[in-house]
């Protein structure tokens, strides 16, 4: 029996239509098998370009953020990076299961970061701008402000925002309060941070300087004797958002920020963090 069946074998693979039917039979396996992977190699390029899936890949999402605008970013007396900006960050990260590397740049390097992709997001108080908008897309608001127009003590010539006409003030360039007063006819002085504004107005060497009311009352919190007041705020509040590039490729992340926020706003834990560095809640209108 045995022996019929080598015998039957041999004369298949010694026929011309034996060895084309085997021949053919390897050939679509192989096929098969080409297709596939070419299929797997498909889809993992297809993740490898959705930014979730890279930031989950790595097991981090990269955050950037001033590190020298109190109490949003900035160093504790324990020269810790820490601040109700970065508080959010680090728990948006745990939302997603992955670790927060957060990355010290300065204001006007934030977007470019962005845009270069260095960055996958910033937490650094970014309001949400008409102009803004129109290139990045940004998650539901965490935070709400008002803008205040920051002066000395002395200086009663400012008394609104139309007060900033052929006045100058001092802020950090192309942010939202450099353009605000811009906008009122100012010119804006570039400086690196909240300080340094507060000292220029303070030296009489600058009118103002435009910035979040929380902002200012922290400042005083810490300088009771600065020779400071508010002129004027905003009547309505500002919102406080994370800005991601507005392509495709961003679309599952924003989701699940998005989906973060308002689980870490339901559980309480955005109000929590807001009267630890504010001391009141910011986190509703």
């Amino acid at each position: 029996m045995i022996k019929s069946n080598s015998k039957s074998l041999v004369s298949k693979l010694s026929s011309p239509k034996g060895y084309s039917r085997i021949f053919f039979n390897a050939t679509s396996v192989l096929a098969v098998l080409l297709l596939t992977l070419f299929s797997l190699s498909s889809c993992a390029k297809k993740d490898s370009g959705n930014l979730l899936s890279q930031i989950k890949n790595k097991g981090e999402i990269t955050v950037a953020t001033e590190g020298t605008w109190a109490p949003w970013t900035f160093h504790n007396e324990e020269d810790k990076l820490t601040g109700f900006d970065v508080e959010v960050a680090k728990l948006i990260a745990k939302k997603l299961n992955v670790k927060p590397n957060i990355v010290e740049v300065e204001w006007d390097g934030i977007f470019a970061g962005i845009d270069s992709k260095r960055y996958d997001i910033a937490a650094n108080g970014v309001e949400i701008t008409l102009e803004r908008s129109q290139k990045y897309n940004f998650s539901i608001p965490y935070g709400y402000v008002k803008t205040a127009v920051i002066v000395r003590k002395d200086n009663d010539s400012i008394k609104s925002f139309n007060d900033l006409k052929g006045k100058t003030t001092a802020n950090t360039l192309a942010s939202t309060y450099a353009l605000m007063a811009e906008e009122y006819g100012a010119k804006a002085l570039g400086v690196d941070d909240l300080n340094q504004t507060l000292e220029l107005v303070l030296a009489g060497r600058v009118d103002a300087t435009l910035n979040s009311d929380v902002s200012f009352y922290d400042y005083i919190k810490s300088h009771p004797d600065a020779n400071l007041k508010i002129a004027c705020v905003t009547e309505g509040a500002s919102e406080i958002s994370i800005p991601l590039r507005s392509t495709s490729d961003c679309d599952s992340l924003l989701t699940e920020i998005n989906k973060a926020i308002q689980e870490l706003s339901d559980e309480g834990e955005l109000s929590r963090i807001s009267i630890q560095f504010f001391g009141q809640d910011i986190t509703h209108k």
